[in-house]
């Protein structure tokens, strides 16, 4: 059996999810999501998405549960008989870190398909990294150092830098968060990608 969700299947289930939504909602991949839709990871155990606009959260939820989903997990969605979860977080909030600027602003995302009424976006890449630091776990340190090498020319890494030192002011244990972009810099450094 299956327990990673490659790009092909994501799409085909929200492809299902569009067919049933009468009006827009916007989604904007986080975390591993963001990883495979960036093609620097084949798969993804679980599915994260940010749904910015909370009437469209709300109106997103209310469908799931008319499509027989239910809440397994304080933002987890899964239906019976199915392994993956779709964890779904409003606002401008990843898990417990809430980013400076909502995802939909111009820069913040970029588009990576639309259905009729399902607009699919991949969270900025400065973002996704610095969200996944802030979590610090070795499979996010992991994902960012995949994440850096397959977007290599694209990301400043002085810019990023700025940018977490920034999130993780904001973060309630700063203190704690505020080290793991030095450990990053040190994994930078042992892959030559940074000196």
């Amino acid at each position: 059996m299956e327990y990673r969700l490659g790009r092909q299947q994501l799409l085909e289930i929200l492809r299902q999810w569009s067919r049933f939504l009468k009006r827009k909602v916007h989604l904007i991949a986080c975390g591993g999501t963001a990883m495979t839709l960036y093609e620097a990871k084949a798969s993804t155990k679980d599915v994260d998405f940010m749904v910015p606009v909370r009437t469209e959260y709300l109106y997103l939820i209310k469908t799931l549960k008319d499509m027989g989903y239910e809440q397994v997990t304080a933002s987890g969605w899964q239906r019976k008989m199915e392994i993956f979860q779709f964890d779904l977080f409003q606002g401008n909030r990843i898990h417990t870190t809430e980013l400076l600027d909502s995802p939909l602003l111009e820069g913040r995302h970029q588009l990576f398909m639309e259905f009729s009424r399902l607009y699919i976006g991949i969270l900025n890449e400065y973002d996704l990294i610095s969200s996944k630091l802030i979590r610090g776990s070795g499979v996010d340190f992991d994902d960012c150092l995949m994440l850096l090498k397959a977007r290599r020319g694209e990301i400043d890494i002085e810019r990023l830098i700025a940018h977490y030192q920034e999130l993780a002011s904001f973060d309630i244990a700063e203190e704690r968060v505020s080290g793991h972009i030095e450990r990053f810099l040190d994994l930078l450094r042992e892959e030559k990608l940074y000196d």
